[in-house]
């Protein structure tokens, strides 16, 4: 059983200036949604960083509000959280499906998310994932958010510039020229 097994966790990382993140709750189920934030916000303290929360109607627009946070504002990471509980219908697929697609993209774009969006057969796996006293899922969220804008201020250099190089960029990127300055 998974609830039995034991699993290694990362050291928490440490911070010169405290992050900043914003916890983006769907509180269909507003409990399992409660103990989510909980369990963020205490991960989040205690790494010394702060947070703000805002509501989403459901997981299908937490990726829009983390791309708009994320181009409107100034976080330094985003935690996911919500959940969805198998119903009868195929509707159960596809907000997983795109949910978890939507951030995985945004995450490949350099925005430093934790995904903390419950996908679950039955009310009672979610309770348990929930409970920051049993399986913690929003507080391993924050964890990850936390580690991967570590790395990011690890490697906070020079943006490199994602996809095809337009004419000419060749030349411009030997001349040393910073592309991350022109968008």
């Amino acid at each position: 059983m998974a609830g039995q097994e034991t699993h290694y966790t990362l050291p928490r990382p440490s911070f010169e200036a405290a992050p900043k993140l914003l916890l983006v709750v769907a509180p269909y189920y507003r409990d399992i949604a409660d103990n989510l934030i909980a369990g963020a916000v205490a991960e989040i303290e205690a790494a010394g960083a702060t947070q703000e929360t805002i509501e989403v109607p459901g997981a299908l627009e937490i990726p829009p509000a983390v791309g708009m946070a994320e181009r409107l504002s100034d976080f330094d990471g985003y935690v996911a959280l919500g959940c969805v509980i198998r119903g009868e219908t195929t509707h159960y697929e596809t907000v997983c499906n795109d949910s978890s697609r939507g951030l995985m993209l945004l995450g490949l774009q350099g925005l430093c998310i934790g995904n903390g969006i419950l996908t679950v057969e039955t009310r009672a796996q979610a309770e348990v994932r929930a409970d920051p006293a049993a399986q913690n899922k929003g507080g391993g969220a924050a964890a990850a958010a936390l580690h991967l804008i570590a790395l990011a201020r690890k490697w906070g250099g020079r943006q490199k510039p994602v996809g095809f190089v337009p004419a000419g960029g060749e030349a411009s990127l030997a001349a040393g020229d910073d592309l991350s300055t022109t968008r």
